[in-house]
């Protein structure tokens, strides 16, 4: 997420760092990853070693070979949650978009994120969060490079239990 927040431009990121690629894969591997029909779009095909949940509004789409399809995200939720205990894990990874991300956000306890210190022309965004309800549990700070344009953070948030 940029410093305006934007996510997306034209269905796809509006950045490319390598670094951040590498962060998400090592992020979700072996987890289920639930997304939008337009963030499927924008990969275009299932991503190795994930369950991948695609929440579609359209009961005509039909998931692609190696994704599942689901008509909300309650139903994604429960089919995910579902394989993450048969794996024996209890992480479910939310990959986007910005209408998916807006939904969930006031059911996570846990947010990583990418943040990139620039502001980027997008049409896609992160939704307003108010970061005094939550934890900084750990970030990783880099800085451009050849590779990655633009100095940039890892960041993992966690909403406090309340008593």
């Amino acid at each position: 997420m940029s410093r305006n927040r934007v996510i997306g431009r034209n269905n796809k990121l509006p950045w490319y760092l390598p670094g951040d690629l590498r962060y998400f894969k090592q992020a979700t591997m072996g987890k289920p990853i639930i997304m939008g029909r337009k963030t499927w779009d924008s990969i275009g095909r299932p991503l190795p070693g994930r369950m991948n949940v695609v929440i579609s509004r359209n009961p005509e789409w039909e998931a692609p070979a190696g994704t599942v399809a689901a008509e909300s995200l309650e139903d994604a939720l429960v089919k995910a949650e579902a394989q993450a205990e048969i794996e024996g894990g209890d992480e479910v990874m939310i990959i986007g978009g910005g209408q998916i991300y807006a939904e969930v956000l006031p059911m996570v306890d846990r947010i990583y994120i990418t943040q990139v210190h620039a502001e980027v022309d997008g049409d896609a965004f992160f939704p307003e969060v108010n970061w005094e309800e939550w934890e900084e549990l750990g970030r990783e700070d880099f800085s451009a490079s050849d590779n990655n344009p633009y100095d940039y953070s890892f960041v993992v948030y966690q909403r406090p239990s309340q008593p």
